[in-house]
């Protein structure tokens, strides 16, 4: 499910919203990574509505803390653009894999490699499960110290230390390119091979196998439920939220979004600093009533 074709939004009063997928930076939360009281009361009323939650993010399971204490009993995450699917119910430092869409390593170097020869200067680094391995002169942009640095080819390499880990992804950066000319180049030499897309104001790309992304695993989560895609209300903001965006039946850019995604959504919002995922959240609840 790739496409970013904006399909026809069926009428709310006809089809009414079983399940809420958001992003979370730039989106639920605000630019100081807190979740206001207005948006956790609005989650709360949605989870007493038997409106279920979903958070869909590029982050990784082990930053999700932020969240935990406003799932209110949902306690699923789609993390790493679709790579991981966690169950947040244990609380801070006890989440649970409950699906995994990784990206095989030897694809992961091709990729590495293609990029070096296309956007010289790039420089990657690894996330797996439980950890994130940089190579030399990666930034240190992250939330946390890298486990370990060194050249991709051993990152990925059979003999890893960490090699029992998935990959969910490879993060790419270039330090002089524009982050949107870097994802075009990016796409064009990597075709097929894997997901290329960006969350991020620098030119970082984050790179998933082939067909996983946020709403490719929203996809799959929702059928497993028996959701429709015209039952989602989803919001997101940047250029990794655009399938999202496109597949859900109602979907908000936020007042803050990159145009891709203002292109790919059949609304706007207020941007995450003025609550926008709550301001809408509260407008479908009233259309209970």
């Amino acid at each position: 499910m790739t496409s970013a074709t904006r399909r026809p939004e069926t009428p709310a009063s006809t089809v009414p919203t079983r399940l809420i997928a958001t992003d979370l930076d730039g989106t639920l939360l605000r630019d100081d990574k807190t979740v206001s009281d207005r948006t956790i009361a609005a989650l709360g009323a949605a989870e007493q509505a038997g409106i279920e939650v979903f958070f869909v993010t590029g982050r990784p399971a082990r930053w999700m803390d932020v969240v935990s204490d406003h799932v209110h009993g949902h306690g699923l995450a789609i993390c790493g653009n679709g790579a991981a699917v966690v169950d947040l119910h244990g609380g801070p430092g006890a989440h649970r894999f409950v699906k995994v869409r990784e990206l095989v390593p030897d694809t992961a170097l091709d990729v590495i490699r293609l990029l070096r020869s296309e956007a010289p200067g790039t420089v990657c680094a690894v996330e797996r499960t439980f950890g994130l391995h940089l190579e030399p002169g990666y930034p240190l942009m992250h939330m946390e110290p890298p486990e370990i640095v060194s050249p991709a080819e051993k990152l990925l390499g059979r003999n890893a230390l960490d090699a029992d880990q998935p990959v969910l992804k490879v993060l790419a950066f270039h330090p002089a390119m524009d982050p949107d000319d870097f994802l075009t180049v990016a796409r064009a030499a990597i075709g097929d091979l894997a997901g290329v897309t960006r969350s991020s104001p620098s030119a970082l790309l984050e790179i998933s196998g082939p067909g996983v992304s946020k709403a490719s695993t929203l996809e799959l989560c929702c059928a497993e439920r028996g959701i429709a895609p015209a039952e989602v209300a989803a919001f997101g903001d940047m250029p990794n939220d655009v399938e999202m965006l496109t597949w859900a039946g109602r979907s908000y850019a936020m007042g803050n979004a990159h145009p891709a995604a203002i292109a790919a959504a059949s609304g706007r919002t207020a941007p995450n600093n003025e609550d926008g995922v709550a301001v809408v959240i509260e407008r479908i609840l009233a259309e209970r009533l």
